[in-house]
């Protein structure tokens, strides 16, 4: 089993497949994607390369992320490796869902297990102002075909301070009929938001202790489920997650490694560039990886030290996929 020095167990890979995003959302590329590594991604064979590593040091759940992973037209095959790797229990992908309609059913016979489709607002004008594209209908036609063909969705929404009493309304009443987790994340401060981060961040606790008072319960959490703590309701079909970072004990509970598009194994999210696989990954040589990545896996360190603001490499969650 993969470990770290201080106990924490990995068995959750986020592996992202591109870091191009054709969204512009103020919270991370208000200005849209800029190219700043013109390294190749990976490819589908070095992708299963990665994947089976990962698997062998008893990862169980590879989520694929971005940038926008559906803008690689190879995503399916992708899925599809992941799917056959043994060991590997749950497939998911993480997207904005511009393409959802178009795509869900290829995605779903490659072998997807959970989707996770990022909705700020469901105010059609809100959603465009905060994402740049006036899409919000055709992303949620995407979530209802997922639902139909057996996907389990969830829905990430970035807690904004400005009008978030109104957006958590919305999505009570969406909920109550939708059988979808909607999970809140907190705005984290990254490179390029310093700015938008002082004015709009707002604590996941203030949502929290409203949903308690009304009666959510919280869950169980799996040990290869994301860092959401989840509630449920007995008057919603939808469920409630919380996704605080800058709560003192988030990183206790880690399970969760990254590989991003270029080959780089980043130990959290806000460390540094990151430590260069490709040359072990080219190779194909899935043992040799793995013991290089159980290797590296002993300097990750106790915390992301966001509450003393600091952000290591990262410029905007797109590079990561979050």
């Amino acid at each position: 089993m993969l470990e770290d020095n201080l106990g924490r167990r990995f068995y959750y890979l986020r592996l992202s497949v591109t870091d191009v995003c054709n969204f512009r959302c103020n919270y991370c590329l208000p200005e849209g994607y800029t190219a700043a590594d013109d390294s190749p991604h990976l490819t589908v064979a070095e992708a299963a390369t990665v994947i089976r590593a990962f698997a062998s040091l008893g990862t169980q759940k590879v989520r694929l992320t971005g940038g926008e992973p559906s803008l690689r037209a190879d995503l399916p095959e992708i899925i599809a490796a992941a799917k056959g790797t043994p060991g590997i229990r749950r497939v998911a992908v993480t997207s904005n869902g511009y393409k959802l309609p178009r795509v869900i059913d290829c995605w779903r016979r490659a072998g997807l297990d959970q989707l996770n489709i990022s909705i700020d607002s469901l105010q059609p004008d809100e959603f465009a102002r905060i994402t740049g594209h006036d899409c919000l209908p055709k992303v949620l036609e995407g979530i209802d075909r997922a639902l139909e063909l057996g996907v389990t969705t969830k829905v990430n929404a970035v807690l904004l301070s400005d009008g978030a009493g109104r957006r958590l309304r919305d999505f009570l009443c969406w909920l109550r009929d939708t059988p979808v987790t909607l999970r809140f994340i907190e705005l984290m401060r990254t490179g390029d938001n310093r700015e938008f981060f002082a004015s709009n961040h707002l604590r996941g606790e203030t949502i929290e202790q409203q949903l308690v008072r009304d009666g959510w319960q919280l869950l169980p959490r799996e040990r290869d489920a994301g860092p959401a703590r989840e509630y449920s309701h007995p008057d919603y079909r939808g469920r409630i997650g919380l996704i605080t970072p800058y709560s003192e004990d988030f990183c206790s509970s880690c399970n969760r490694l990254r590989i991003s598009a270029q080959g780089r194994l980043h130990l959290c999210l806000f460390a540094e560039q990151g430590m260069d696989l490709l040359e072990e990954i080219r190779r194909g040589d899935t043992e040799v990886l793995a013991e290089r990545i159980r290797a590296l896996v002993t300097q990750k360190a106790p915390s992301h030290y966001l509450q003393q603001e600091r952000v290591g490499a990262t410029r905007n969650l797109a590079m990561l996929g979050g």
